[in-house]
């Protein structure tokens, strides 16, 4: 088997169901709901070989009133068992994932991984938390033990914490994140010592993927392997509120999974530990499912893993570029390993609205806890306002709703051949239908048979006939090609996936009217244009012109579910009659639901206009940049190609190198760039953009001067 294909080593999951040092009793029980609730199972989906190890729970859960001599024996006996169990996984190549009880197990999970790895060197730390956790029995305030382990695995305190099996760890290798409630005393104890804390102060102000880092080269320089403990109580309580100890102004709960992710790639990460979790205060389950992401965050497999699994078991009818998504918020996109993009593609303008809008994830989420599906041999009270809303917004007598853009040119197909034979008397398949040069409508087998390009159609024949294909932007060649069998002119008003080709002014208003002249219908394909895109809701707006049938998906679907529609008035969607065309999903009542929240959206929020002032904002910084790379720059609203020069360089390498800075695009056909971020993006975001592009490609053009060869 290939060593991409290797899955990372497999984790064992301890529980640690104490509350012995805890001045509460809600964290004993932490493990076992989390072990009833199927982490293991979910940890699984996310592509991780997670299997329960064994769960651990006192005999006496706490002793009341105990003195804490005695406690700290029961403590030190529990520790014992744990640490022998962590070890054991350690020394099968497995990775220990132990979930407690409370932060007083950490003295007994990493003695027992440091004596594991102990003949090949130290083990770092890297310990996650809102408190210092280094009292003795000596200097506590409270007299409770899960403020003593960081003290006990540096060899410091009462022999039962520290007298172990195994190395203490060294305090140059341990490094602390998120400290912000402490004692003097163990504040003292652990500057003196050399270990560094990382204060909320200095992790709001550089940022914690910039401290993880930081804290990752202190944790692994020098060691065999490092650990990642993270207490609960790290996040603020006001947002993960099922905690033992409720302190406020602690780390984002989606930041410190944004950055766990880094540690996909660390071969040296030899366990992780997630403690203090009070499931009798965690009323709607959000504190479990953190756990459960930042599990996953630090366990899952890596982008080569993912990609090497894609290749392997997928059909390879795509290359996509190097990156594995997990995540997104707005326009912003994060990868399995953390790393951060600005998203300027959106899906092909799928996700105009932004990733995961909040009331575009709402509508999703009731509507689905309510009806998703009953078929269109039914009736469902999602669809007639969706229908009503859209034919409305756009001026059109009737909508018929599919699910993808394919679909709904399809539709569209078949609307104008009955149209024609029905109609105009064109016999029955006889009629023409009038496409552009350079287009890209989609993939089915009669899409393709009117592709001009050949990789499209290649083997895929009998090809379907029917078809005239004129050059894009040249009126006097749709006037040539119009004959008495045509029955539409099918066109994109931007050609998005042939390199963002607007056409010359006047040409579609001439189309038109050629069109009415001849009594053939004009046919537009907004799927990439449509609802906002251009800086109009409709592209041929820009035009001035009312095309007799509009093709709309991506964005409809506000980038959460494939819905598409073709829109016509009733001389044209008179041909249809029940049994001629459908779809078991088209029109369900949960796509219906999404689609009427991002149509509101659209509105609400001004995006088309947002999109004209923004657009041309960005045209013109784009336009401005002086650099023998680029050809030519184009566009309109947010819709905008720059092509290269790819004598010197291809789009796909550009694309890959500004991926690499963290910005998203795509090139087309090798020449052009895309960029048509979500309509939601900032003008400060677009800047950054652009300052991004100029130094990447003035990077390039020095690395591959003219007569190089890229």
């Amino acid at each position: 088997m290939s060593a991409l294909l290797v899955p990372p080593r497999p984790v064992r999951i301890i529980g640690a169901g104490s509350c012995l040092g805890a001045p509460i009793f809600g964290p004993a029980a932490g493990p076992r709901a989390l072990k009833d609730g199927g982490i293991d199972a979910r940890l699984r989906q996310d592509g991780i070989d997670a299997r329960w190890h064994s769960l651990l729970e006192p005999a006496a859960p706490k002793p009341p009133q105990a003195p804490l001599h005695e406690r700290i024996g029961t403590v030190g006996a529990f520790l014992h068992d744990l640490a022998a169990e962590t070890a054991a996984i350690c020394r099968a190549g497995d990775r220990p994932l132990v979930l407690g009880g409370d932060h007083a197990i950490a003295a007994g999970t990493w003695r027992g991984v440091a004596r594991a790895i102990a003949a090949r060197g130290k083990l770092g730390l890297i310990w996650i938390d809102a408190h210092l956790d280094a009292h003795t029995e000596h200097s506590t305030h409270s007299g409770n033990i899960h403020g003593m382990p960081l003290a006990a695995l540096l060899g410091i305190g009462d022999a039962r914490l520290t007298g172990l099996p195994g190395p203490h760890l060294d305090p140059a290798h341990i490094a602390i994140i998120g400290a912000r409630s402490w004692e003097p005393e163990e504040k003292a104890l652990l500057e003196s010592l050399g270990v560094r804390i990382f204060y909320m102060p200095e992790v709001r102000r550089r940022g914690l993927a910039v401290v993880l880092d930081e804290a990752l080269s202190i944790a692994r320089q020098g060691t065999a392997g490092f650990g990642v403990s993270v207490d609960l109580d790290a996040m603020s309580c006001d947002q993960l509120p099922a905690t033992t100890c409720l302190v406020p102004d602690g780390l984002a709960p989606q930041e410190l999974v944004d950055s766990l992710h880094a540690l996909r790639n660390c071969s040296d990460l030899q366990a992780l530990e997630i403690v203090e979790y009070v499931p009798d205060r965690d009323r709607d389950g959000l504190t479990a499912r953190r756990v459960e992401e930042i599990a996953a965050a630090a366990l899952g497999p890596g982008s080569d893993f993912l990609q090497a699994r894609e290749n392997h078991f997928g059909a390879r009818n795509y290359a996509p570029l190097p990156v594995v998504f997990t995540r997104g918020e707005g326009v912003w996109l994060w990868d399995v390993e953390g790393r951060r993009y600005l998203d300027m593609m959106s899906a092909y303008s799928a996700v105009s609205f932004g990733h995961s809008h909040p009331r575009l994830v709402r509508a999703l989420a009731e509507q689905a806890g309510r009806l998703a599906l009953t078929s269109r041999a039914y009736s469902n009270d999602r669809l007639p306002l969706l229908l009503e809303h859209l034919t409305r917004l756009l001026g059109y007598d009737r909508a018929l709703p599919v699910n993808t853009g394919l679909e709904a040119v399809e539709t569209a197909v078949k609307a104008a051949r009955k149209w024609a034979h029905r109609i105009k008397g064109i016999p029955d398949g006889e009629a023409e239908i009038i496409v552009c040069a350079n287009n890209f409508h989609g993939r089915s087998t009669t899409i393709v048979s009117f592709s001009s390009d050949e990789q499209y159609r290649s083997g895929f024949g009998p090809l379907t006939p029917g078809f005239r294909t004129i050059p894009f932007g040249d009126a006097d060649a749709l006037a040539a090609a119009i004959t008495p069998r045509t029955a539409a002119f099918l066109f994109e008003p931007i050609q998005g996936e042939g390199g963002i080709r607007i056409p010359p002014e006047g040409w579609l208003a001439r189309c038109a009217a050629l069109c009415r002249q001849h009594q053939v219908l004009l046919i537009a394909d907004e799927v990439q244009t449509g609802l906002g895109r251009t800086g109009y809701l409709l592209a041929c707006e820009h035009d001035g012109v009312r095309p007799d049938g509009v093709i709309l998906g991506k964005a409809l679907g506000g980038g959460l579910l494939p819905v598409s529609a073709f829109l016509a008035d009733q001389a044209v969607m008179q041909v249809f009659q029940p049994g001629d065309h459908g779809s078991t999903f088209g029109g369900n009542p949960l796509a219906s639901a999404v689609a009427m929240e991002a149509l509101a959206v659209l509105v609400d929020e001004g995006l088309a206009e947002r999109s004209a002032r923004l657009g041309a904002h960005l045209l013109a910084r784009l336009q401005r940049i002086a650099n023998p790379l680029i050809r030519e720059v184009r566009g309109r609203g947010l819709m905008i190609g720059l092509e290269l020069d790819i004598r010197r360089v291809s789009a796909r390498l550009a694309a890959e190198t500004l991926l690499a800075r963290g910005l998203m695009t795509k090139d087309t056909h090798d020449t052009v760039l895309r960029f048509a971020p979500p309509l939601v993006i900032s003008e400060a975001e677009l800047d950054w953009a652009a300052r991004l592009i100029e130094d990447t490609l003035n990077e390039l053009a020095e690395r591959f001067p003219p007569g190089a060869t890229p």
